[in-house]
């Protein structure tokens, strides 16, 4: 068990209220409250993260504040470290901004929302230099997904997860390839649980979870958005299909600030990269069906990781064959037409 009263500590919160803060899948979150009032977010870093991530989200949050847009920024212990190592983990702060998350888009006027502010936050950082400190290979490497996901099999396992491993791969062979496109100063995770929105008038406020700030390609960035953002069910449900009413709010919330920026490769590559996204995370949670070590799961309502993993591969795999369907109607989405 972690230890989230010892770790604040080194922050002086040894008087403040921590509570569990639900909805991540890697990092464990608190809340830290004096009284009623939060005051900031506490976190233990999953292993994956070095510590030296901390130094990439400060550089970019001043950057983002600069250009006067509202970001988590980092907190440092009261000895002045950018991060805290307590029990042999990773554990960081960082200020507190209200605002409303969901776990999937509620109507399109939230994905137009939530599109203007990924526009802001792309406007802002396209003149930002930095050198990142750490950052996570093969995060977006499809084919090393998909070989992870052959071991696997052929490791052996389950009859129903090796039937799902094989089916995942055998659509491989229908994504169409990505175009070569440029690397970009990118969010990494765009989750549409990663934004926080004010309600009254709708508007988005920023973004969180900047563990995966770094290098990528605008197909791996606004691909995984819509895969996220254009399946209203969430990946825990049935019913999975792509809302091309979301998926064009989105696009035209993005477009309306920061159009500018793209060239018409990356406008393709929001749709082939969606579509790619989805069948990689579902390689991604069939591994994880075999291995059972990587992804969190919501125990109230599945009886082990595996069980709430194989909806989610199912699902993805679901959601990469919607988008492959929906393909044409969606590049005509993305270049005006």
């Amino acid at each position: 068990m972690s230890d989230p009263a010892g770790a604040a500590a080194a922050w002086g919160w040894e008087g403040a209220q921590l509570a569990p803060l639900a909805g991540g899948l890697i990092n464990q979150t608190y809340v830290v409250r004096d009284g009623e009032a939060p005051i900031a977010v506490l976190q233990r870093i999953h292993p994956i993260f070095a510590g030296e991530v901390n130094l990439d989200l400060e550089a970019v949050t001043a950057h983002l504040a600069a250009r006067g847009m509202i970001t988590p920024r980092l907190i440092h212990t009261r000895a002045g470290e950018a991060w805290l190592v307590h029990e042999g983990r990773v554990w960081r702060a960082l200020t507190w901004v209200p605002g409303v998350s969901v776990a999937r888009v509620p109507d399109p006027s939230w994905a137009e929302a939530g599109g203007e502010l990924l526009g802001r936050f792309h406007r802002a950082v396209a003149d930002l230099t930095h050198d990142y400190r750490f950052a996570r290979a093969g995060v977006h490497d499809t084919a090393a997904h998909l070989a992870r996901l052959a071991e696997a099999v052929a490791g052996g396992g389950e009859a129903e997860w090796i039937d799902l491993g094989r089916e995942i791969a055998g659509e491989a062979g229908a994504l169409p390839p990505l175009p070569v496109t440029a690397p970009r100063h990118c969010h990494g995770d765009l989750k549409i649980s990663n934004l926080l929105f004010a309600e009254h008038p709708l508007r988005g406020v920023c973004l969180v979870d900047l563990d995966t700030l770094g290098r990528s390609t605008i197909a791996f960035e606004l691909g995984d958005a819509m895969r996220s953002w254009c399946n209203p069910h969430g990946e825990d449900a049935g019913g999975v299909r792509f809302d091309l009413e979301i998926f064009a709010a989105a696009v035209r919330g993005f477009r309306g600030v920061a159009d500018a920026l793209l060239t018409d490769d990356e406008r393709t590559s929001i749709v082939i990269g969606a579509e790619t996204v989805s069948l990689e995370l579902a390689a991604r949670f069939a591994v994880d069906v075999f291995r059972d070590e990587y992804f969190g799961w919501d125990a109230a309502r599945f009886p082990s990781r595996r069980a709430h993993n194989l909806v989610r591969a199912r699902g993805q795999l679901a959601l990469s064959r919607a988008i492959r369907a929906a393909r044409a109607d969606a590049l005509a989405v993305v270049h005006g037409r």
